[in-house]
């Protein structure tokens, strides 16, 4: 029998697919999540998901009890400034758990990058792999480069501003020197880790064939999809400013495109060869890659984005000790002429290129604000036009429930002193069906309360001309 392995970051775009291909190929898997719930909606019937926080040191060792071999693929690029603490508070939680627990190995994924003068995010991602590194597991560690796949962060970075700018001003990090990966080869090293020979640690740089900028993956892209671009190249534009023009015109949130630009400012390319020694992948170059990816795209064999990561959307708020005013609900149904799976195909659809039946322009608006503020905006779109799993991103917003022909509930995930949802029922009458739209919050303080009453004339105009569109579109049978 192969021994079992357990997988943390099995909602993130690496760990995802990882989690697929150990699935395909029958090994005993065992996944760590905060929220279980969420994920078993997700993995195989033969995939055990179980509840932990590694933040939590108490939680790992039922997680780790009996495992071979632990793939650390997590981080805190999405978290707030205190990423690197926790990090580091992890990552040593992790190593003692798993000493305890006689694991056998531990695969962690870091970041390809040299020197010294390093960004906070390469820095704490070489960290981390020193404090793996410093127990008695040994540990594989792959520092790789820019992944590129259909739905990774940096391609959907390129996808969005060679698609969208026909003339783009380029800052100086553009043509810093990377060596890309395509997510197919990543994710070959990833699963023959497990069995490369490893009497201690090890660290191999892996990349792609090819030696390229992200300037050079924007002229591959433009020229593989047949457009003309042109890049102007401006000699200073800050962190700060170039994060929020790509989450203008990006699914990138500005708070993790600061953090991008940071470490894309430093070259991050192969100098130890010793990868191609000791693996049999043999990676490809950068125009093979971009060009898989554009037909994953257009077959919309998309199986993970990077924001499908629970954690995308930065820090999970406690609430613990906080304590809330009285819940403010804003409900309002209507009786439509169709059966419930009729009633509830516009539903479904909701978001992303659908939009939000009625007022789009201040969901833009109020994604815009979002974006100032550190949040994830509305650029995210939806991982598929017509279908919906729990743990889903939904624009600035999280699938939290989600029964077909019946319900569906959204969790906010842009800023907001307080806790929202937005919830939709279908319920079955004798003429038909019964929409029932409502949105909940639950307000924290007094500026809670002030938030609420203060767009509540925007709600009653968005929330009624909502629950007449969809109705429409129901009874239509098509969304607008």
């Amino acid at each position: 029998m192969s021994e079992l392995i357990l997988l943390t970051g099995a909602t993130g775009y690496v760990g995802g697919r990882l989690r697929r291909r150990l699935e395909e190929r029958g090994l005993p898997l065992r996944c760590l999540a905060r929220r279980p719930a969420e994920l078993r909606a997700r993995v195989a019937d033969t995939t055990e998901v179980v509840e932990g926080d590694l933040l939590q040191s108490a939680t790992l060792a039922p997680a780790l009890d009996g495992v071979h071999t632990a793939y650390y693929l997590v981080h805190s690029m999405g978290a707030s400034e205190d990423f690197e603490e926790r990090d580091r508070r992890a990552a040593e939680n992790f190593r003692a758990a798993a000493q305890a627990a006689g694991v056998q190995r531990i695969v962690y994924l870091g970041g390809l990058a040299h020197g010294d003068a390093l960004s906070p995010h390469l820095r704490s991602r070489h960290e981390v792999g020193a404090i793996l590194r410093a127990g008695s597991v040994p540990v594989l560690e792959l520092q790789a480069s820019i992944v590129l796949g259909s739905g990774s962060l940096s391609f959907e970075m390129v996808r969005a501003l060679v698609e969208r700018l026909p003339i783009m001003i380029c800052p100086k990090w553009v043509e810093v020197e990377a060596q890309p990966i395509a997510v197919e080869d990543l994710l070959a090293y990833l699963i023959e880790a497990r069995e490369v020979p490893l009497p201690q640690s090890r660290v191999f740089e892996i990349g792609g064939a090819d030696r390229v900028s992200y300037g050079d993956l924007m002229r591959e892209y433009a020229r593989q999809r047949g457009l003309r671009r042109w890049m102007i190249r401006v000699p200073v534009l800050t962190p700060r400013l170039s994060s929020l023009w790509l989450g203008l015109v990006t699914p990138i949130y500005a708070r993790v495109g600061r953090k991008l630009i940071e470490s894309i400012k430093h070259p991050t390319v192969v100098q130890d060869a010793s990868a191609q020694e000791v693996f049999t992948v043999r990676p490809r170059g950068m125009a093979e890659g971009i060009a898989k990816a554009l037909r994953d795209e257009e077959r919309r064999i998309i199986e993970s984005r990077w924001y499908d990561a629970f954690s995308s959307g930065g820090d999970a708020r406690s609430w613990v000790g906080v304590r809330f005013r009285n819940r403010l609900v804003d409900q309002r149904a209507r009786e439509v002429r169709v059966g419930p799976t009729a009633a509830f195909a516009p539903i479904r659809r909701i978001g992303g290129k659908t939009g939000w039946y009625g007022f789009d322009w201040l969901w833009k608006i109020r994604g815009f604000l979002d974006l100032l503020v550190g949040g994830v905006g509305v650029r995210r779109g939806r991982p598929h036009p017509d279908d919906l799993q729990v743990g889903d991103a939904l624009d600035f917003w999280r699938v939290e429930a989600y029964e077909p022909d019946r319900m569906l509930r959204l969790s906010a995930e842009m800023k907001l002193p307080g806790r929202a949802w937005l919830e939709f029922e279908v319920i079955p009458t004798d003429t038909g069906a019964t929409i029932r739209q409502t949105a909940l919050y639950d307000p924290v303080g007094l500026l809670g309360l002030l938030y609420w009453w203060a767009i509540y004339p925007l709600h009653v105009l968005v929330f009624r001309r909502m629950l007449r569109n969809l109705s429409r579109a129901a009874e239509a049978g098509a969304a607008p």
